[in-house]
């Protein structure tokens, strides 16, 4: 019996007290740990003049006071986009009702995307408007977003005729403009990730 019982001591301090000890550990950095800053602390997003969907200007000044959720896309691509733009959704309807999220989408394919192709590809996905921009504009200007600013994209260009970028990778940013977290937009559990570091940030404000 004594010997038995010495076993299964040994059994719960070798293997179930760590595998404990690790799935507290983390949880707590899922769940409550406070986000670090990304690139550097006083990294921050760039401003741009971007033209919407609805054909209106779009700027950084649109985010003020708003948690955003940024990827890069373009409206003709055939499967990771689309499945990046179901999982977005997925996000936004986990936060209904939040007036301080806004989703932003930059095409990299500013010369077929036009506003009225982005409109007609928000109404494919049936994108919520008013909390979601689709922009298109300066192919240069927007490559230099993604690079410099988003940094998705480790290659060097200038945006120019041959230049093309693609990235599967959501971006939170905070209300100060600052990167907090990257996501693999095609894959539900770094989706379902996001959703609980947007959580997070609200608590922070």
């Amino acid at each position: 019996m004594g010997r038995k019982f010495n076993i299964w001591l040994f059994v719960a301090i070798v293997v179930v007290l760590p595998l404990s000890v690790y799935a507290v550990v983390n949880w707590y950095e899922r769940s409550v740990q406070a986000l670090p800053v990304l690139i550097s602390k006083t990294h921050t997003i760039a401003d741009y003049r971007l033209v919407n969907q609805l054909g209106k200007e779009s700027s950084i000044k649109n985010w003020e006071g708003k948690i955003v959720v940024a990827n890069f896309f373009f409206t003709h691509c055939p499967s990771v986009c689309p499945k990046m733009t179901n999982n977005l959704k997925k996000v936004q309807k986990a936060n209904v009702g939040d007036k301080n999220l806004l989703f932003v989408s930059f095409s990299v394919d500013p010369e077929r995307d036009s506003s009225e192709q982005l409109q007609k590809f928000a109404r494919r996905f049936n994108i919520d408007e008013s909390k979601w921009q689709l922009l298109t504009g300066s192919k240069k200007e927007i490559y230099r977003l993604a690079r410099k600013s988003f940094q998705v994209i480790a290659t060097d260009g200038d945006g120019g005729e041959n230049d093309f970028i693609h990235s599967d990778q959501l971006v939170l940013i905070d209300a100060q403009k600052r990167i907090r977290g990257y996501y693999e937009g095609t894959e539900e559990k770094e989706t379902d990730q996001l959703i609980k570091d947007i959580k997070k940030l609200e608590n922070e404000n």
